[in-house]
């Protein structure tokens, strides 16, 4: 793989400086799986291009088999990743830019602090989603981005393209949070790593990541494509990421998605039924998301509850609906996430008011484990699909927010029922609906949570199935309903 930086910056080869890395020479640095050079094609006062070329020795693969090494998931072959090579690239650079990516310079201090104007260049770079998750990734961090597929063979047009993208990044960064961001994003665009991830990974993520990965709108994703997935260390890592961003409920800066997958019908007409009968099954049932939040806007009427306040509102469906029920006087979403609560404001806001009169609808900020003032005074809460994305020892601290603090007369609480997974085609024994749950709750599960919950806080609970109710497994969704 080829990687080019260049900079404009007067004079340019002041580049030299932070690279630790001498515009005259041509250096070699052997790798485990091959050879990093780094040289300067382009070497002038006005500008200057530093290049580091990648070439992986396919025999060194197969020599590295020792556990310590960092490729040993290699083995004895080369996979079709060609090499995870993007994986490869960020190793080198993390090997032959150390110091640079650390931000050190010690002839040049003040230089390694300022931002300078740079042009990155990937000639082919591995991106699973194309040029359009590249511009995802790198756009909110400054960069404008130039991203176009690769064809598989310009000769032969009908082949179409590779998953390979040419990538250019033009922006005004500093260099060593230029070179952070590619260490960490590159593997993330292949969605390859070429060895096995270790509770370390998390360290290496944090650290390359500080100054920017907390406060990017796809931090949790990039961080599950990092990690590779490994729930236990992106719970790690998000919750070290809120708190370097001071949100401590990153759990729930989930993506506004519908979590459930196509359960199995087992309605289903079958081979020789009547047409009547193929045609009512052929209508499309009503989704389970629908079917949610109609539950709840029945139980806030049979409650008598006109002022309610969305806890975790994430894009604002259910503050939309509220907002179209004009029995509905006073309503609220918060959610730590500001990029659920772009999507909120745009469901809730504008209100048409008069100036001298209170919006009906508020949209807000706020963590659901720490007490606020601006949660108190309605006559419900809803917590929608919520606190499964919380981890179980943050739980205490969300019950005594809202069942202790803000103490509204009702609140309704809804969460996945796991008994009823075994109905969703296509999902794994024991694995969860939503990469972001913390937890899924049998009906059992959730009521000795409920009705500790309920004791400890003078509140009672009677629950409500949602989505059809299956005899042995029960309905896809429970919803309890608590009374003060």
């Amino acid at each position: 793989m080829l990687l080019t930086i260049t900079t404009t910056l007067s004079p340019a080869t002041d580049l030299g400086f932070l690279l630790h890395k001498h515009p005259d020479r041509v250096q070699p640095f052997e790798q485990a799986f091959g050879t990093a050079h780094v040289f300067y094609p382009d070497a002038g006062a006005d500008r200057c291009t530093v290049a580091l070329l990648l070439d992986v020795d396919p025999v060194k693969l197969v020599r590295t088999r020792g556990k310590g090494t960092p490729d040993f998931s290699l083995g004895q072959y080369v996979n079709d990743r060609p090499y995870a090579a993007s994986s490869l690239l960020a190793s080198a650079m993390a090997n032959v830019f150390r110091t640079a990516m650390r931000g050190r310079c010690d002839l040049r201090p003040e230089l390694a602090e300022t931002a300078l104007p740079l042009e990155i260049t990937l000639p082919a770079l591995p991106c699973r989603g194309g040029p359009q998750r590249a511009e995802r990734y790198f756009a909110p961090l400054g960069w404008q981005v130039t991203a176009a597929r690769v064809p598989l063979d310009p000769e032969f047009e009908a082949w179409g393209d590779s998953r390979y993208v040419s990538l250019t990044l033009t922006g005004q960064l500093k260099l060593s949070d230029a070179l952070n961001q590619l260490y960490v994003l590159l593997p993330v665009l292949d969605d390859a790593k070429h060895y096995w991830i270790a509770p370390d990974e998390v360290d290496k993520l944090i650290r390359a990541g500080e100054g920017w990965l907390a406060t990017h709108p796809d931090r949790a994703d990039i961080t599950r494509r990092y990690l590779a997935n490994r729930r236990g260390l992106v719970r790690t890592a998000l919750g070290r990421l809120a708190d370097a961003d001071d949100a401590p409920e990153d759990e729930l800066d989930r993506d506004p998605i519908e979590e459930e997958p196509p359960a199995v019908d087992p309605t289903a007409a079958e081979p020789g039924t009547a047409p009547e009968a193929e045609s009512a099954a052929a209508a499309p049932p009503v989704p389970l998301a629908e079917r949610r939040i109609q539950a709840v806007l029945e139980t806030l009427h049979a409650q008598q509850a006109p002022r309610v306040i969305d806890l975790g509102c994430g894009s604002g469906k259910l503050v939309a609906r509220l907002k179209q029920d004009a029995y509905f006087q006073r309503i609220a979403g918060v959610d730590v996430s500001d990029r659920a609560l772009q999507g909120a404001r745009r469901r809730g806001q504008p209100e048409d008011v008069a100036p001298d009169r209170p919006p009906r609808v508020e949209i807000f900020q706020g963590a659901l484990t720490y007490a606020d003032e601006r949660f108190r005074g309605y006559d419900a809460a809803v917590l929608m699909e919520v606190i499964e994305h919380i981890d179980p020892p943050r739980l205490p601290a969300v019950e005594r927010v809202v069942f202790g603090d803000a103490k509204p007369r009702v609140v309704v609480v809804t969460t996945p029922n796991s008994e009823y997974n075994v109905r969703y085609e296509g999902l794994a024994p024991g694995a969860m609906r939503h990469p972001d749950h913390r937890f899924e709750w049998t009906r059992a599960e959730f009521r000795r949570w409920a009705e500790r919950v309920a004791a400890g806080h003078g509140y009672q609970v009677h629950y409500v199935p949602v989505g059809d109710d299956d005899p042995e497994v029960g309905a896809p969704t429970q919803l309890g309903v608590f009374t003060r």
